[in-house]
């Protein structure tokens, strides 16, 4: 069997019309758009309900530092509070790239 690689994908890829390589580009965007807004809506649940136990934002909690009597739990949290933060942060970059093509389509060369 032949690996696969980048370039034979590509040149595949641009063996279809034009129109059908909008289409896939398009409909591939669309459907990693749906999947990235859910994991966003996940990452922002998660941020809220570490708001809402310690009653603070994770940039309060920044800037104060930890509280000296935090229990292994909170530190705990506090480092999944971070990946959260991180993941909802790189969701939403991803997300409005991939709106772009979804809102005005691609246009790709002959």
């Amino acid at each position: 069997m032949t690996p696969v690689t980048t370039q034979t994908i590509e040149d595949a890829f641009l063996t279809l019309g034009r129109e059908e390589r909008v289409q896939i580009i398009t409909h591939g965007a669309a459907f990693r758009l749906s999947g990235l807004r859910n994991r966003l809506f996940l990452a922002q649940s998660k941020i809220e309900h570490f708001q809402a136990k310690y009653g603070k934002s994770l940039e309060e909690i920044e800037r104060e530092g930890l509280p000296e009597d935090a229990n292994y739990e909170m530190h705990e949290d506090y480092i999944f509070w971070h990946h959260w933060s991180e993941a909802a942060q790189n969701a939403e970059k991803e997300i409005e790239r991939l709106k772009q093509i979804t809102r005005f389509g691609l246009y790709l060369e002959n």
